[in-house]
C-alpha cells in the first residue's frame, strides 16, 4: 500500500533535485499564502505540528491523511504555499514555498522566499498556548522548507538578519533536502546559544532509496551537514525501493518519533 498522487507527493511538478534553489531576483516580491487547513486534536492538547506540502500540491491533501493517525494530543496546521512563477518550469505558476531554478548543487538559493516561508510558519505557530510543545514537518519542497524553519530556530533570525521567533522542539522532513547546506556549518561557529539550540533540537529524516524526484544520496547528505554543523539529534531513516511518496510503515515511524519526542501521552482527554 502507498499513498502515491497528488494527494501525497507533488506529481510531476514536483520536479526538483536537491540543492538546487533558484535564481536571484531583486526585487522584493509580494507573497499571498493559501489556504490553511487544521487538524484539531481527538484529545488533550499537547502538541501543534505546522505540516508543509511538496511543490504543486496543496495543504488540503496532507490534512487529509495526519487526520487519521493515531496522534490525538496533536494539532495539525496545514498550509498552502504561494502560487507563483517557478523558474524550473520556464516561469509556469505553482504551488511553492519557494523558487527553484537551475538544477545544480551550486545554484544560489531563494533566500527570499525561504525567509517568507519560514516566517509565515512562525507566524502560524505565534498563537500557540505558551505550554504547548511546537513542530514542523513536511515533504519535498515542505520538507525542505521545514529543515530551513530548523536552520533559522538554531541560528535565532533570518537569512535577512531579523530575529526569529518560533521555538521549535521537533522536526521532520520527508523525501527532502536541506536549504543552504553549504553555509551553515560557518554560520553556526562560535556562535554558543547557536550551537547549543541546534545540539537540542530532534529531526527526523525519511527518505527512500528509489526516489527518482529528490534522490536518495540527498537525504543521506542532508542528515550528515546536520550532523557536521552541531545538529546532534539528527535521526535519518531510509526505505528500500520507496519513491517519491510515503507508506504506512514510514508514517508508523513519524508517529513513534513524534510520540517520543514530543513526550504525548495519548491521552485522549
Amino acid at each position: 500500500m502507498s499513498f502515491t498522487g497528488s494527494s501525497m507527493g507533488s506529481g510531476l511538478l514536483d520536479l526538483l533535485f536537491p540543492f538546487s534553489p533558484c535564481c536571484g531576483q531583486t526585487a522584493r516580491r509580494a507573497f499571498n499564502f493559501g489556504r490553511t487547513y487544521v487538524v484539531r486534536p481527538k484529545g488533550k492538547h499537547q502538541a501543534t505540528v505546522v505540516w508543509l506540502h511538496g511543490l504543486g500540491d496543496n495543504g488540503s491533501s496532507w490534512s487529509q491523511l495526519l487526520e487519521t493517525l493515531p496522534l490525538p494530543n496533536i494539532k495539525w496546521i496545514c498550509p498552502t504555499s504561494p502560487t507563483r512563477p517557478v523558474s524550473i518550469f520556464g516561469g509556469f505558476p505553482s504551488t511553492a514555498w519557494f523558487d527553484v531554478g537551475e538544477l545544480s548543487e551550486n545554484a544560489a538559493d531563494d533566500l527570499e522566499g525561504l525567509d517568507a516561508s519560514a516566517a509565515h510558519v512562525a507566524n502560524l505557530l505565534s498563537t500557540e498556548p505558551a505550554d504547548i510543545k511546537l513542530g514542523v514537518g513536511g515533504f519535498s519542497m515542505g520538507a525542505a522548507t521545514a529543515l530551513y524553519c530548523a536552520s533559522c530556530c538554531a541560528l535565532g533570525k533570518y537569512a535577512s538578519g531579523n530575529p526569529y521567533p518560533a521555538r521549535i522542539s521537533t522536526v521532520v522532513g520527508l523525501s527532502g533536502w536541506l536549504p543552504c547546506s553549504k553555509t551553515l556549518k560557518n554560520k553556526l561557529e562560535g556562535e554558543n546559544e547557536a550551537v547549543t539550540r541546534a545540539a537540542s533540537l530532534p529531526v527526523l529524516l525519511c527518505h527512500g532509496t528509489s526516489d527518482d524526484v529528490v534522490p536518495y544520496k540527498f537525504g543521506e547528505k542532508s542528515s550528515g551537514t546536520l550532523k557536521a554543523a552541531g545538529f546532534q539529534n539528527v535521526t535519518f531513516k531510509s526505505y528500500n525501493g520507496l519513491g517519491h511518496f510515503t507508506i504506512p510503515e514510514e508514517m508508523d515511524q513519524v508517529c513513534a518519533w513524534l510520540s517520543s519526542n514530543l513526550g504525548l501521552d495519548g491521552s485522549s482527554s
